[in-house]
């Protein structure tokens, strides 16, 4: 049994049937899905929540979908790590990641379409298609492989290898457009009205977007039923940002946590911050951009929920920083010397800004911060390789490997 109740326009508040569309006839605004939360209070609870399958579908109550048409690669419920060692040096006692890298296509975008793929099988789509800067390309193609569905993903031009790689071998129909992500989602949007496709972040949108969610619910069940004190998130349309702070509030609601009080602060390259700019020039009027940054996982110049996402900064007294490419890079080599975790460049983003709000006092000291990392470093290997050190490379005797080590340590220690 699924609770969504309606689609609700967020401007103006007229409701729609559970139907593939995603904005409003009368004033053109986003629709989102209600849902009946008095129901899903008594469906669920911390027991039943807990004694579920350990991925994103323990929170069934919670998706805009019936169950019995899901498809499920094991998504979700991804580790909430203790970060002690990059802790301290950022300056930081209570910091933690969300680790959304070891999902089943290694980002977070498995989450919104696990519950985009059910809502389009049960519309009795037979396709499914995405506009993506790479990450949405992967999973759906994963998806609609594993549920024998077709997949028509459209792709920038310039995109990653591993990107491109690891949507191929699922054997999608896959499109490279000339032009960047958002002349690929002009196309898409285009095609929205003449195609019988289930294009997940277009007609099924509204349906999507409500994956995203299931990152705030795991950090609060994870945490011991409680919202973090601060979370930095990667922004690109700057839906994922403020679903995590729905997601929060809707667990209050519900009474599964107490009200929330948590700080949501967003992260942008400094080449492509439409976002970003905007709320450093205090309006929520935010101008598209053309990007040109590595972070091409955020490179979404227009970005779709920008307006929300600055109203969110202002409600929750969150924030905003950017990054610039060298800084990213920095932030993933640094996420990885100190917890292990080899992120794309997006999670580089997080980290550089999650470094410069501790720098400016933004963050404080004893706040418990939860960053989230969103996608895998194999993906985006090209913005690193030349930024690391070399291997050592010696003959097969002892001595040699000795002679060259001792050589490599003089320089790095500047003996």
């Amino acid at each position: 049994m699924s609770y969504e109740r309606a689609l609700r326009c967020r401007e103006c508040g007229r409701e729609y049937s559970l139907t593939p569309i995603f904005s409003c006839e009368f004033c053109f605004g986003p629709l989102e899905v209600d849902y009946d939360y008095d129901a899903i209070a008594r469906a669920t609870s911390r027991e039943h929540i807990a004694a579920g399958p350990k991925t994103l579908w323990r929170y069934a109550e919670l998706l805009p979908c019936d169950p019995a048409y899901k498809v499920d690669l094991g998504t979700g419920f991804t580790p909430l790590i203790r970060a002690e060692r990059l802790g301290a040096r950022l300056g930081l006692e209570r910091l933690w990641l969300k680790n959304d890298t070891v999902n089943p296509t290694w980002s977070f975008k498995d989450r919104v379409v696990a519950v985009a793929i059910a809502r389009a099988r049960q519309f009795g789509f037979e396709a499914l298609a995405c506009a993506s800067t790479g990450n949405l390309a992967n999973a759906v193609a994963a998806h609609a492989a594993h549920a024998g569905m077709q997949a028509y993903v459209f792709i920038p031009q310039d995109l990653e290898q591993g990107k491109v790689v690891g949507s191929a071998i699922y054997r999608p129909t896959l499109v490279m457009v000339e032009g960047s992500y958002d002349d690929v989602n002009r196309l898409c949007t285009e095609l929205s009205g003449s195609r019988q496709w289930a294009f997940v972040n277009i007609n099924v949108r509204p349906y999507y977007a409500e994956g995203s969610r299931t990152l705030a619910f795991e950090v609060a069940e994870q945490l011991g039923w409680r919202a973090p004190d601060h979370v930095v998130v990667p922004m690109a349309s700057g839906s994922l940002y403020t679903k995590i702070w729905k997601g929060f509030k809707e667990f209050a609601r519900i009474g599964l946590i107490e009200e929330p009080h948590t700080r949501m602060s967003g992260a942008q390259a400094s080449g492509c911050s439409p976002i970003t700019t905007a709320y450093a020039a205090g309006t929520f009027n935010f101008v598209p951009q053309k990007p040109n940054t590595i972070a091409r996982s955020l490179a979404i110049g227009n970005p779709a929920d920008g307006y929300y996402a600055l109203k969110t900064m202002q409600e929750t007294n969150g924030g905003a920083e950017m990054a610039s490419d060298d800084e990213i890079i920095e932030g993933v080599k640094l996420l990885a010397e100190t917890e292990g975790i080899f992120a794309e460049t997006a999670g580089g983003v997080t980290i550089a800004c999650l470094k410069r709000m501790v720098k400016s006092g933004h963050i404080r000291r004893d706040e418990e911060t939860v960053a989230f990392i969103t996608g895998a470093g194999l993906k985006t290997v090209e913005a690193v390789v030349d930024r690391l050190e070399a291997p050592l490379r010696v003959p097969a005797n002892a001595r040699a490997f000795e002679a060259t080590l001792a050589a490599r340590l003089a320089v790095t220690t500047g003996a």
